[in-house]
């Protein structure tokens, strides 16, 4: 298991002075990263390998979204490797060691000159371990797209949703889809399958779906393709 400790910030707050979803998403990238970099697999290696590692799948249960100032600990472990997939939970504790949040995650390693995903080598997968999953119930990476969607105003990917990579931040396209969120609810899961890379001056489409207990947002390009799935799932605040 890796760690790092961190208080809430007032920059990462939502309107209702708690952690935002996507600091919380953040928080998560960040710690994978530091991991990476303290086992000598950071972006630099990475680089000269020609490799990458791209998020195809979240799976975030939130238990409760702490305020401002409070003492947070974001945890790591690698879960194993299978083909072009590397497996990774996360978990994020209060000082009381309670927990704030827990994730799985699906990363696809790629080969960055050929654009394509290559299969994990035992070698590389082992520099992460193996852990159990910290989720008993663990969703399919496919989110599965059901009838009745509607079609929201069109918007144009900026500079300022990109990344290292180049391409629209894994926490970019949940950023994008919360406007779409009904007021007086709170996310209690949230799913985002990453199906392609939206980049600089990219046209999106959101098309927003009805399902039980939440809602779906899928971001599309013009041809109706996705970029990315965002599911939440709901209850009313408190």
């Amino acid at each position: 298991m890796y760690s790092f400790e961190s208080r809430v910030r007032y920059s990462e707050l939502a309107q209702n002075r708690r952690l935002s979803l996507d600091s919380l998403i953040n928080y998560m990238q960040d710690c994978a990263s530091f991991e990476s970099e303290e086992l000598g697999v950071g972006m630099e290696t990475l680089d000269q390998r020609k490799r990458t590692w791209i998020l195809n799948f979240w799976q975030i249960v939130i238990d409760r979204y702490p305020g401002m100032g409070e003492k947070i600990t974001i945890g790591t472990q690698g879960c194993g490797c299978e083909k072009m997939f590397g497996y990774r939970n996360f978990m994020v504790t209060d000082a009381a060691g309670e927990f704030v949040a827990r994730a799985n995650s699906i990363w696809v390693l790629m080969d960055t000159e050929k654009g394509r995903p290559v299969i994990v080598k035992p070698e590389e997968a082992a520099v992460y371990g193996t852990a159990e999953p910290i989720l008993a119930s663990q969703a399919p990476r496919k989110i599965r797209i059901p009838e009745g969607g509607r079609e929201q105003k069109h918007f144009t990917v900026e500079e300022y949703h990109l990344d290292t990579n180049h391409h629209v931040n894994n926490g970019q396209y949940v950023r994008m889809a919360e406007p779409f969120l009904p007021r007086g609810e709170v996310v209690r899961e949230l799913r985002v399958e990453y199906k392609r890379q939206a980049r600089l001056g990219d046209e999106v489409v959101p098309v927003v779906y009805p399902v039980p207990q939440g809602i779906l947002v899928a971001l599309n390009d013009e041809a109706g393709r996705a970029y990315a799935l965002v599911e939440y799932f709901l209850e009313k605040e408190k």
